[in-house]
């Protein structure tokens, strides 16, 4: 089950059930949606610095933090009845990324846009225009020019170092409402999402911290207050916040990231086959025509158990694995066909957009 939610004022993109959820949960973006207009203040807050390698406090992150946090506005234009033509307004979150002024947000905050606006913790607010982005993991670099003295890159941090109930901090502008801060746990690792893009996000970390439509491209901050996730989605009846949110992972974004900076585009390894995601293996549902997988002779039915070398239990090991590797890399595939084992090298395609 899939749905996009879009608002008067704010759109809200990729909504996605969850692969096996019951009950009609849906997955939405935490992009925003804001019927009305809320008028947010600078607020005078004092730097504070960890006195030693114990966790901080939610406060004492929001502090190191929150003026690396931004709030962005993206219009874009809509057509209108009888021939018509005009534009609406969408807002999501970013973070600074790098003193040159590059800011990470989510793909589909950014989608469609004709201009972009930031707003940083002081209250001003700059133009941006997009270096790129990837919406195979829903990831976006928007570039301002702005003074030094409001540039605040945030500390990136390692998301594979994370455990299950760690606590983490999520900063961001839900309903527009600038500079919120909420705490929760690490709910979960390993999750998967759907990217706008319908490719699978691995690796992606599920929390109970709130986030909400507005929430999307803010930062999820570790007790160290490092940058380990990007909010991006949430389960969710209503449509708001229910406890489960779920964020893209830091190690995915700095390679992604990178990659936007430098080239303006990511390129990920690609075999060519979907996996059914109610087994409990890596059992190939499907193989495109013209990919790596359909040249290597493999089939649906098969069921792969190594890559590389490296052992595959079920389809988000494969996940993983594969996007550990760079398109024109030659791996080995091994995989069961009616109870036999065979094994084929297969050289890595570009995955296409």
């Amino acid at each position: 089950m899939s749905r996009r939610l879009r608002t008067p004022l704010i759109a809200s993109l990729l909504a996605a059930a969850c692969v096996g959820a019951g009950g009609g949960a849906l997955l939405y973006s935490a992009f925003g949606s804001n019927g009305s207009t809320t008028i947010v203040r600078p607020v005078t807050v004092k730097d504070t610095q960890p006195a030693s390698n114990a966790p901080l406090s939610v406060n004492a992150i929001y502090r190191n933090n929150f003026k690396g946090v931004v709030e962005i506005v993206v219009t874009t234009s809509s057509s209108g009845g009888f021939g018509g033509s005009g534009s609406s307004q969408a807002e999501g979150s970013g973070w600074v990324y790098d003193a040159d002024g590059d800011i990470v947000t989510n793909q589909h905050v950014v989608d469609g846009a004709n201009s972009i606006k930031v707003t940083f913790w002081n209250g001003k607010t700059y133009n941006a225009h997009v270096v790129g982005t990837d919406a195979s993991t829903d990831l976006a670099v928007i570039k301002v020019d702005a003074p030094a003295s409001v540039i605040h890159p945030l500390q990136v941090g390692d998301s594979s170092a994370l455990q299950v109930g760690d606590g983490v901090v999520a900063i961001g502008s839900p309903f527009g409402l600038q500079e919120t801060v909420t705490s929760g746990i690490v709910s979960a690792l390993h999750r998967t999402m759907t990217s706008p893009s319908n490719f699978t996000i691995s690796d992606s970390i599920q929390t109970d911290a709130a986030i909400n439509h507005g929430n999307s491209g803010g930062p999820l901050l570790n007790t160290a207050g490092e940058v380990v996730g990007v909010n991006s989605q949430i389960r969710s009846d209503s449509g708001g916040n229910e406890g489960v949110g779920f964020a893209i992972p830091s190690n995915t974004v700095r390679s992604v990231v990178t990659q936007l900076i430098s080239t303006g585009k990511a390129q990920h390894a690609f075999l060519g086959v979907t996996i059914d995601s109610t087994a409990s293996n890596a059992l190939i549902a499907g193989v495109r025509p013209g990919t790596p997988a359909a040249s290597a002779g493999l089939k649906k039915g098969d069921v792969v158990t190594s890559l590389g070398g490296k052992k595959i239990s079920n389809p988000d090991e494969l996940a993983s694995v594969i996007n550990s590797y760079k398109p024109g890399d030659t791996v080995k595939v091994t995989y069961e066909r009616s109870g036999q084992s065979h094994s084929v090298q297969v050289k890595l395609a570009t995955r296409p957009s």
